[in-house]
Order: C-alpha cells, then sequence, then structure tokens
C-alpha cells in the first residue's frame, strides 16, 4: 500500500531541508530516499512514515471523544489536539493497520458518480471531498481525501492518480489522470467506467464456464473417492466377514477401496506436485507469457478468452486515442490493460520497436506481431486507409463484445450440461453400488 514519507536533512549550505514523497513500501521508501540524498547532497536528520494514530480526549461531564488521526508521530496529535483546546487525552499507534482494497463495484460507482456530477458543472475537488466523506472503505476513503489535497496543491493528475495504481488498478488510474487534463472529463471517466463494467463481465464469464465447473467436479470426485474408501468398505466387509459370495461391482469396487487406500498419498503427490510447480512457473513474467500463449490455443474456450483481450485492447486504445497524446504510450497502456501478458509482451517486444526503430506503419506492425485476428486487422488498414483509426478500433471492440458475449453465454450453458452429466453418472453410479449390496443374502445349507 502506498504511504507517505517525510525526510529532514542539511544541504551543503547548512541550510534545514524537508520534503515529502509517496512510496510503496519502506524498502522502496528508502531507496527514493538515497536518490534524493545523492541528488541534492543532504545530510539526513530524520526519516519518518505517516501512519495512523488512535486518541481518546476526556472532558469533564461527558462523554470521551474518540478519533483516528494520520501522523509522522505522536508529538503531532498531541500538539493538534492541544490547539483544538483539550489537555487531557490519550494517544496510541494503530497495531494492525489493513485496510482492506475496494472492490470494482465500488470504484466503478465512485467513476460513474463523479462523471454525472461532472456533467452538473462541480468541481473535482468538490466531487472528491463528497466522496470520500460517504466512503464506507477506508483504505478508498484515505486514497480520494489523499488525491484531492494533492490535486488542490498543484500536482500533476497523472502522476497523482499513479500513486494510487494499487486502489484503482493500472488502466484506471492511468485514465483518470489523463481526464484531469481532458477537456471532457465525464466522457472519459463513462469510458473508463465502461472499460471496469465489461472487464468485470469477461471475469465472471470465465468463471461460470472453467472455475465453477472445475470446483463441482472436485467436489463430485471428492465424494465419490470418500464414499469408496471410507464409506462403502464398512458395509463391504461386513459380507465378507461371513465369508458370503459378493456381486462382481460390489468386489471390483471393494479392490479399487483397497488400492485407493494404500496409494492415496502417492495420488495427491502426483496431482498436487505438478499443481505447485505449474503454480509457482506462472508467477514468473515468463511463466505468464507461456500460460497466457497456451490459453488462446485451447479448444472450445481459447478462442473466446483470445478475443475478449482483442476486445479489451481495442477498448482501451479506443478510449486514449489522441488524448495521451503519444500514440506509442497508448499502444503500452492498451497492451498492458488486455489481460494478457503473452499479448502484451509481443506489442511490447514487436509492434513497437518497429514502429520506433524501423519507421514501419502501425497496421504493418501489429500484424507482425502475430497475435490479432484477420478480422481485426482487416477493419484497422481499411481505418488506416481512410483515416478513421478511431472509429475503427471502437467497431472492433463493439464487435467482439457481442461474438463473445453471445458465445460465451452458450458455452457456460454447454458446459454446465457436461458438468450435470458427470455429476449424474457419479451417483447413478453410487446409487448401483449401494443397491447391488442389498441383493446379497447370506448362502443356505
Amino acid at each position: 500500500m502506498t504511504k507517505e514519507y517525510r525526510f529532514k536533512g542539511v544541504n551543503p549550505e547548512g541550510k534545514l531541508a524537508q520534503g515529502t514523497f509517496m512510496a510503496n513500501s519502506m524498502k522502496a521508501a528508502k531507496q527514493q530516499l538515497a536518490r534524493v540524498e545523492l541528488r541534492y547532497k543532504l545530510r539526513i536528520q530524520s526519516f519518518e512514515k505517516k501512519r495512523d494514530w488512535l486518541y481518546k480526549v476526556y472532558v469533564t461531564g461527558k462523554k470521551p471523544i474518540s478519533g483516528r488521526q494520520s501522523a509522522y508521530s505522536r508529538e503531532e496529535v498531541a500538539a493538534a489536539l492541544r490547539k483544538m483546546g483539550y489537555n487531557k487525552f490519550k494517544i496510541s499507534p494503530v497495531l494492525f493497520d489493513l485496510p482492506s482494497k475496494p472492490s470494482l463495484p465500488d470504484i466503478m460507482m465512485f467513476i460513474r458518480l463523479s462523471a454525472t456530477m461532472l456533467r452538473d458543472k462541480m468541481s473535482f475537488g468538490k466531487i472528491l471531498e463528497m466522496l470520500a466523506e460517504e466512503q464506507p472503505n477506508r483504505g478508498f476513503r484515505d486514497a480520494l481525501q489523499q488525491i484531492e489535497s494533492q490535486l488542490k496543491a498543484g500536482a500533476e493528475g497523472r502522476e497523482v492518480f499513479k500513486r494510487f495504481e494499487h486502489i484503482f488498478g493500472k488502466f484506471p488510474a492511468y485514465m483518470l489522470g489523463l481526464a484531469t487534463r481532458s477537456g471532457n472529463m465525464a466522457e472519459v471517466f463513462d469510458a473508463t467506467a465502461k472499460f471496469i463494467e465489461r472487464d468485470m463481465e469477461i471475469k465472471k464469464n470465465i468463471k461460470k464456464a472453467l472455475i465453477s465447473p472445475m470446483f463441482a467436479l472436485l467436489a463430485t470426485i471428492g465424494a465419490t473417492v470418500y464414499y469408496i474408501i471410507d464409506i462403502f468398505p464398512s458395509t463391504a466387509q461386513l459380507f465378507l466377514k461371513y465369508d458370503m459370495p459378493l456381486p462382481p461391482l460390489t468386489q471390483k469396487t471393494l479392490s479399487a477401496s483397497d488400492w485407493l487406500s494404500a496409494y492415496w498419498w502417492i495420488i495427491l503427490l502426483v496431482v498436487a506436485i505438478p499443481i505447485i510447480a505449474i503454480w509457482r512457473w506462472w508467477s514468473t513474467p515468463k511463466g505468464r507469457i507461456w500460460r497466457d500463449k497456451r490459453i488462446v490455443n485451447l479448444p472450445i474456450v481459447g478462442h473466446l478468452i483470445h478475443k475478449s483481450s482483442i476486445e479489451i485492447y481495442f477498448r482501451v486504445f479506443g478510449t486514449i486515442y489522441g488524448g495521451a497524446g503519444d500514440n506509442i504510450e497508448t499502444i503500452k497502456t492498451a497492451a498492458e490493460a488486455c489481460r494478457n501478458a503473452w499479448m502484451e509482451d509481443r506489442i511490447k517486444q514487436i509492434t513497437i520497436p518497429l514502429m520506433l526503430k524501423e519507421g514501419l506503419g502501425f497496421v504493418e506492425a501489429m500484424t507482425a506481431a502475430g497475435v490479432f485476428t484477420k478480422t481485426a486487422l482487416t477493419r484497422l488498414r481499411t481505418g488506416q486507409e481512410t483515416g478513421t483509426i478511431l472509429q475503427s478500433a471502437q467497431q472492433i471492440a463493439t464487435y467482439y463484445e457481442a461474438e463473445t458475449t453471445y458465445k460465451m453465454n452458450n458455452l457456460i450453458e454447454y458446459i454446465q450440461t457436461i458438468v450435470g452429466l458427470v455429476i449424474a453418472v457419479a451417483i447413478t453410479f453410487l446409487t448401483v453400488v449401494s443397491a447391488e449390496i442389498a441383493t446379497i443374502s447370506p448362502p443356505t445349507f
């Protein structure tokens, strides 16, 4: 989480120097402090992190007043309370400061409300102040208050919002910063909210298509294995105890139960070790690129995920094209927002260098990356020839939104049908095995 730090030092002329900056961690703060110290040849005397303090004020004849205040030291909070006329109080630091990150719906609601109030000609500073007061999430509320304070102090909007990427996300923070110097903030805010809304919808559909069915299958497999290993043998062993002959299916199930009971830990290791290894590999930059390249080649669902990434790319590109003032920065930002590390890497390593070093045209450089469909490239080429790149990008995003939404809904129904069939087969198997035991009868003499 981004925190504010303050340093005090003495310059070569012996004058006191003081400043503040934002950093994501103490390590990053110390690195930035070292750069400041080297650049200005300062001799640092103190270095403090702004933190939260809890205070309780005691007033004669009244209930104690409790509150929370951000400050660099206990003395600062005490001085502020004395300035307000309080002399009897207790101050303690917040030991566990773990503010939760706001949800995407919360961020989208903030952006939608901001756009509405901007159209009503309300100042952005006043909007931030009002929405911060109504925000229940403390981390988000503090972020809005800091943004309002820094913008009022004259800080550049893009730099301010960049410090809060951990709150808004990389692309929304970029867009909100871009909007502060735009001639139409409300329009940029609406486009940003549309991106977040579409991103949430894509994630929801992927969850429905892949993650939810996977958990349903795992639960079914777990229940079946538990029945075979623990519940079924308890019943079947009673018949073996009296040397009763078992039907074929019951006998095979009991043999499978004995084998699973003996070697379950080997099966667990064979499954768990590759999963952990792959998960660790995917957490690396090269692993993410490898994973996302293979994902787009998956049968049935791969091409939909690929087209969803293309849709996000052109939605972002169309939103900021012309407003950023730097088309290379636009291409880079759109690549970072597309949610596919393979596409991002190819665009950064092939498309951008071809445009900068070899002067290749936009569409030709995009084609060389090998990550876009023929439909998208054909539409872009038409836009380039007619001077309507922006409209072409928006049309591609709209087209793929409609296509992926329709096909994803059909895919979700198809997968749910398959999962339901698998669960039905498992239940039928357990029912047949259980019913077969009921047919066993003791031998007659």
